[in-house]
């Protein structure tokens, strides 16, 4: 029974931090240490009871009053400090609670609702205080004890002593005893100065002392009427609050496993179509609530070049999808959607994002080709059915949308920060290409955030795939083996001299990337594009000694880098990723342009580097143990 008086004061204890006012953090923190007191008096009195009669059941500890009355009276104290019995300290804090949920700011329409709770409360704490002294201390004579129970040692009841004078004290004499433990206590807690309080017995007749009334005569009513209310309690189904809370517990797992099963069912397309639907949605809502847009004044008709491309990138892209099931096509298409779309930012005089437009596509068409032999020769056809008219629907409106946000925003007067930016490039990031230093400089801290997932990404494909090298079975999908590495010998030599041109090709951008159109992502994909044009044309054995046996080390390296110039801002005074930037005057070779950034940008051409060789090398790796294990090699 102590130990679920204790649930219910820390409840209230609870509730006072989540009133949210300072004088109810203040009353917390009171009702604590008064809690402390008294409850830690009751629990010694159950040790000592418990050690008088050999048990501590309720139904057998009945009038101890005459067997030992001073721990009883002790213990009676504290019990009427529990229930909150005036001139005990439980009632000091007990009416700064009540006063704490009277007129509460947040519950101005039901100010109601928090006092009479709280009244409830406090009739249950009078209650089973009551039921702890009337049962353990009356309540008739012992029952079936294993011994006799008598006083305990002096020793033993000591701690109990002087715990029931704090009661007093604190209850009698509260901002004398402990109002500067109080003080400095809720101080540590507020963080803040402590607000205006009276620590005092009697603070005059109020709405907190009535409710203090009702709770004691409540309380002592409740227990008064305890026969009928065990009777009812016997008669019910059993049923406590811990089965409650396991049965309703069951209830919401059982459907949020159904709610799981319908949503993640491992199909990648369902995922999509409820991503789109709900990006549909709240671009609807989104939509309805704003001002319509006036195009006419801003944007200007397209010319003949710009309807050419626009048709190109329709075709393309109609193409990719309508063609789908015939990869090698598809993927070409794909690949002329992403060269229009290089040119649009030729046309928009954006080199720095047509440079990496164009080196993301070749990368990423050459590995799509790299990967087509794992995938069924012959795909199975599929006939027109609801699922793709439902695809083709949500795939219309979410384009359409999409064209219409863009239509809106082209429309909009809008105020752009890119003079900032220009202004600032060579004095603030000492380069004149506003674009990288905008990357390595300005924005540096998403740039680092974005090689950090890209690193993450390295590590999960490297984790996956080096599962599937274990794991390589003797023949494909289709029943083939897998085929020996053969490589036309004329695009074997013609590729080999283009490894050295295209790596200085990658040096050369990176070099010049703080002042012209390149920097470290750009080389990095360059540098990508080459290795992996080089394993298409002589496979992974020619390649093999360029291949990261431990890439998580080079990955970490390049993240060390770009974030450890970073840091060392940070010995200078300066915030993290500051860059420095300076000229150095060599003999014979003039003024030489230094900048930290250089560093920075460093680390980002080996992370991104070393993504494209992790992933290219395992794949390289699971063809040749395929054709070990076939037994042709």
């Amino acid at each position: 029974m102590l130990a679920y008086s204790t649930i219910s004061h820390l409840g209230l204890i609870t509730l006072l931090f989540g009133l949210d006012t300072p004088l109810s953090a203040v009353a917390g923190v009171f009702h604590i240490i008064n809690h402390a007191i008294f409850k830690a008096s009751l629990f010694m009195a159950a040790g000592v009871v418990d050690h008088e009669c050999g048990t501590r059941d309720m139904r057998r500890v009945n009038g101890m009053m005459r067997y030992m009355p001073i721990t009883a009276t002790l213990a009676i104290v504290a019990a009427a400090s529990m229930a909150g019995v005036p001139l005990l300290n439980g009632f000091v804090s007990k009416e700064m609670f009540f006063a704490e949920t009277v007129n509460h700011p947040a519950l101005t329409e039901v100010n109601w609702l928090l006092p009479l709770f709280s009244t409830i409360a406090g009739v249950l704490a009078v209650a089973y205080s009551s039921r702890f002294i009337h049962d353990i201390f009356f309540n008739g004579s012992p029952v079936n004890l294993p011994k006799v129970p008598h006083e305990p040692p002096r020793w033993m009841r000591l701690p109990i002593e002087i715990l029931v004078v704090l009661c007093l004290l604190l209850g009698i004499l509260p901002g004398w005893s402990v109002g500067p433990i109080l003080a400095a206590a809720a101080a540590a807690t507020l963080q803040a100065p402590l607000p205006e309080y009276k620590l005092a017995v009697w603070h005059g007749f109020n709405q907190p002392l009535v409710m203090s009334l009702l709770a004691m005569v409540g309380g002592m009513l409740v227990y008064a009427l305890r026969a009928p209310l065990f009777a009812w309690n016997d008669k019910r189904r059993e049923r406590s609050a811990l089965s409650i809370f396991e049965r309703l517990l069951d209830k919401i797992s059982h459907y949020a496993s159904r709610t799981l099963e319908i949503i993640d069912n491992g199909s990648v397309q369902r995922y999509c179509a409820l991503l789109f639907v709900f990006i549909l949605l709240f671009g609807v809502f989104a939509w309805s609530g704003s001002t319509p847009a006036n195009p006419s004044k801003n944007i200007e008709m397209p010319g003949v070049d710009a309807l050419l491309a626009f048709s190109i990138l329709a075709v393309s892209a109609f193409g990719a999808t309508v063609f789908h099931r015939h990869r090698l096509l598809a993927i070409v298409l794909l690949g002329v959607s992403g060269l229009v779309v290089t040119i649009i930012f030729v046309q928009f005089s954006a080199p720095d994002l047509a440079l990496t437009q164009l080196a993301v596509e070749a990368g990423t068409i050459l590995l799509m080709l790299l990967v087509l032999y794992y995938f069924p020769k012959n795909p199975l056809p599929e006939r027109f059915s609801a699922r793709q008219f439902r695809d083709a629907l949500i795939a219309l409106c979410v384009g359409g949308g999409l064209g219409l946000v863009s239509w809106k925003m082209l429309g909009t007067p809008f105020e752009t920060i890119s003079g900032f930016y220009i202004d600032q490039a060579v004095p603030g990031g000492g380069g004149t290409n506003v674009v990288n230093v905008i990357l390595v400089d300005f924005r540096g801290f998403d740039t680092l955030g974005e090689i950090t997932v890209l690193a993450m990404v390295a590590l999960g494909a490297h984790v996956l795939l080096d599962g599937l090298v274990m794991k390589a079975p003797e023949r494909d999908v289709e029943g083939r083996k897998w085929a020996e590495e053969t490589h036309p010998l004329f695009l074997s030599m013609m590729m080999r001299p283009l490894l050295p041109l295209a790596l200085t090709v990658s040096v050369f951008v990176f070099m010049r990337g703080h002042n012209v159109p390149g920097g470290g992502f750009v080389a990095g994909l360059i540098t990508g594009v080459a290795l992996i044009m080089q394993y298409l044309a002589n496979g992974i054995g020619a390649t093999h000694a360029l291949m990261p046996r431990r890439p998580e080390r080079l990955l970490s390296f390049g993240l060390l880098a770009a974030s450890g110039i970073g840091l060392s801002s940070l010995f200078f005074g300066m915030p993290f990723l500051t860059s420095a930037h300076g000229h150095l005057d060599l003999p014979l070779i003039g003024s030489l342009e230094l900048a930290t950034a250089m560093v920075f940008d460093l680390g980002v051409y080996v992370v991104v580097v070393t993504v494209v060789l992790s992933v290219l090398s395992l794949l390289g790796r699971l063809s040749l143990r395929a054709i070990k294990e076939s037994g042709d090699h």
